[in-house]
């Protein structure tokens, strides 16, 4: 596979042992060739992203909550023990839908059509020029970002469900900017009533601030909106 290299190697033990950020996005690199893991891992970064690689599916997975981070997998096919299409399968198990992206040097029809049914971003063969790769990363990395997000909103839905008709007016209220005094005028209810009721829809919908609330409301999807400015108690 053609790499281009950068003038001064990253030392790969010591990148990957640095503290990182949860919230960014991890490409995870798993293939029993050093070379190609080290050169693969070197790519990455020089594109801005933050790697990690691993020598088999086992060693990822005994690596803890590496899974959980956003992000996506580039797996090769063949590898001794588990393959990246085992560890495909062993996610969707699982229920992580982490994007993949394989590499092989051995590919053919049936497993390219096995591994693409089976949610894969894209079936790279060796070589494969490093713009085409790094362009199927962006695209994993924007897949999970979409789901992540999606996860997020229908968790809002759900925790919203619970809420009473009376907080759900509280919550419009309070995500358009009106402050206790004004939601009590707006409703015919008491400004202690409200705070009751406010308090109510921050723990229901685990909102640590007003803030955090309003932005939780605003990734509701706007049919949820509209019915609830019609919601009478």
């Amino acid at each position: 596979m053609r790499i281009d290299q950068p003038s001064q190697r990253t030392s790969l033990s010591a990148s990957m042992q640095r503290r990182s950020d949860a919230d960014q996005p991890l490409v995870i690199i798993v293939d029993d060739d050093a070379s190609v893991r080290e050169a693969l891992f070197e790519l990455i970064l020089s594109a801005g992203f933050e790697p990690i690689a691993f020598a088999s599916p086992r060693e990822l997975l005994d690596a803890g909550d590496v899974l959980d981070r956003p992000g996506c997998l580039v797996l090769d096919v063949r590898m001794p023990g588990a393959s990246g299409l085992d560890l495909q399968r062993r996610l969707a198990q699982t229920g992580n839908a982490k994007p993949i992206i394989f590499l092989t040097g051995h590919g053919d029809i049936p497993m390219t059509v096995q591994a693409m049914k089976a949610g894969a971003v894209d079936f790279l063969t060796k070589p494969v020029r490093d713009q085409t790769l790094l362009d199927a990363v962006i695209a994993g990395i924007a897949m999970d970002a979409a789901r992540r997000q999606d996860a997020i909103v229908k968790s809002h839905i759900e925790r919203f469900k619970k809420l009473t008709p009376r907080e759900r007016e509280v919550l419009q209220k309070v995500a358009s900017g009106r402050v206790n005094k004004q939601v009590a005028f707006d409703l015919g209810i008491s400004e202690a009533t409200v705070k009751l009721h406010r308090a109510n829809v921050m723990r229901k919908m685990q909102a640590t601030s007003i803030s955090e609330l309003i932005r939780i409301w605003e990734s509701l999807p706007k049919s949820i909106g509209d019915a609830c400015a019609d919601t009478r108690d």
